[in-house]
């Protein structure tokens, strides 16, 4: 009978309670982000996006200059700052291509399209990280983008606008290469580094496209979208602080709760009840997106493993 050595043992004990915790904050991370996306498409008609991504930009900012203040020599060191630049536009415009989504779409599809994140990483992986991918992503992957053919096909007078679709496929492209620059990005820097720059560049670049859209909210309107900044920097946050404890595999199902938290939400604020093949496409996008998920974890664990028998 095979022996478990004492490190891949000690792991498989803590990996249980530890993705139960990582869970949990993963769960409040989705909870966050619903309320977030909601108030963002509830305030879509009097404030358009650029001026929402910089209230959400600067608001993250402010949260994070007590840890800045504590060694902003260490907050800001690197040595890759073109990365960093070529990262925050990405994300900028990302944020303003999600939000022009989630104001324009029901709730439940832009949240659906937003999943594809997952199924851009692959070919992204390919053209930036160089990376082989076996059939079984490959076919995953294309069968996650025929799910979003399912989301946004035309249902007649009631069909998908095609252009804030696109918006938000597009929103998924950029998203997944600013994740695919934190990867590289990672290797050398820790996560106050990687926050700080991402949250002043995310100022800097949201601030122009701001500018001529900008208009002095009222005291209801400052305080939800106070509210919009605040949810998303916690939802920022506890995703993070979820994936840095647990599995991905484990965890990425959680995530998916998103689409029951937006879609209650669409339902109760916006009256908005997606048809039948809306859900089709989502379980469809979810699956591909889940199964990436599962075979990347997998080969990463067995090459892991693999390193560490050699040194035992």
């Amino acid at each position: 009978m095979p022996v478990m050595d004492g490190s891949k043992s000690a792991r498989a004990q803590t990996l249980p309670q530890s993705n139960l915790r990582g869970a949990l904050w993963v769960l409040l991370s989705a909870l966050a982000f619903s309320v977030s996306m909601a108030l963002v498409k509830f305030m879509g008609e009097g404030y358009p996006p650029p001026m929402q991504v910089f209230i959400r930009q600067l608001i993250g900012l402010l949260v994070l200059v007590p840890f800045i203040l504590r060694d902003p020599v260490q907050a800001f060191a690197t040595n890759r700052l073109g990365l960093f630049v070529v990262r925050a536009i990405a994300t900028s415009l990302s944020m303003m291509l999600a939000f022009a989504s989630y104001q324009q779409l029901p709730l439940a599809e832009a949240n659906a399209l937003s999943f594809t994140r997952t199924l851009w990483m692959v070919p992204l992986a390919i053209l930036m990280l160089g990376e082989r991918v076996g059939m079984l992503r490959f076919l995953a992957t294309l069968a996650g983008f025929g799910g979003v053919l399912l989301v946004i096909q035309p249902k007649g007078s009631e069909g998908v606008a095609l252009l804030p679709a696109l918006y938000g496929l597009a929103a998924a492209m950029l998203l997944a290469f600013s994740v695919t620059g934190i990867k590289a990005l990672s290797r050398s820097h820790g996560q106050l580094q990687l926050l700080s720059w991402a949250g002043v560049f995310g100022v800097l670049f949201a601030l122009p496209a701001a500018i001529p859209v900008w208009r002095l909210p009222s005291v209801h309107d400052g305080l939800l979208l106070l509210a919009m900044g605040v949810t998303g920097a916690i939802a920022q946050f506890c995703y993070i602080r979820g994936l840095s404890m647990g599995d991905a595999t484990v965890l990425a199902p959680v995530d998916y709760s998103r689409i029951i938290m937006t879609s209650l939400l669409g339902l109760v604020i916006f009256h908005e009840l997606p048809p039948s093949t809306t859900w089709l496409g989502v379980a469809i996008i979810v699956g591909g997106a889940v199964l990436i998920t599962w075979h990347s974890q997998r080969y990463r664990e067995r090459v892991a493993d693999a390193a560490l028998d050699r040194e035992i």
